[in-house]
């Protein structure tokens, strides 16, 4: 029932949805879907909450893991595209069409997502603790940029050729834990081609 709601919202937007829409994926009849859900705005929380509820439960399993922080991260990073795999439309939903809810429901849904950045900032801090990390690392920034990077592969995955899932989280991994310059061990310094 929910994934249907799911399928549907990613589809048309939860503004173009109807429960109608939902009861013709499920060959039922309209009156029969409100018997499960009894609003389309029901739906649509229930299929945020469903998106989100993962990703705090498996990112707590990863910080409580073993491994180093840059090992952690990485699995965060693996966890977080990993359900565009089998559950795309309810990642769709979640981080496009939650601004629809209204306030309370939106609150709810915002605690997750809360809960969510704070583990993966806490990596990151672990990190810096640790010596992984460089030191004045603004971690808050740092777990805002990864999780954008990460929901951003919503908009285009299974439009990248060559861009298998794994693929993907191996290349995020490496530009959050290494950057894309080149050490200033192996690059030239500013300025040197040009005095050559």
């Amino acid at each position: 029932m929910i994934a249907a709601a799911a399928q549907v919202f990613a589809q048309r937007g939860y503004h173009n949805a109807t429960t109608q829409d939902i009861a013709d994926v499920l060959g039922i009849r309209q009156a029969s879907l409100y018997y499960y859900i009894p609003t389309k705005e029901a739906a649509l929380e229930q299929v945020c909450l469903d998106g989100a509820e993962g990703y705090v439960s498996r990112a707590r399993a990863i910080q409580r893991g073993p491994g180093d922080a840059a090992q952690k991260l990485a699995a965060l990073v693996r966890q977080h595209i990993e359900p565009l795999r089998d559950r795309a439309d309810f990642v769709r939903v979640f981080l496009r069409e939650r601004r629809h809810l209204p306030d309370s429901s939106r609150r709810r849904i915002g605690r997750h997502a809360r809960r969510y950045e704070r583990i993966v900032q806490q990596v990151l801090q672990e990190g810096v603790k640790s010596g992984e990390f460089r030191h004045g690392l603004d971690c808050r920034l740092a777990a805002l940029a990864a999780i954008g990077m990460c929901n951003a592969t919503a908009a285009w995955y299974g439009r990248e050729p060559n861009a298998p899932l794994e693929r993907i989280a191996g290349t995020f991994s490496t530009l959050l834990l290494n950057g894309a310059a080149l050490p200033q061990t192996d690059a030239a310094s500013p300025g040197s081609r040009a005095r050559r």
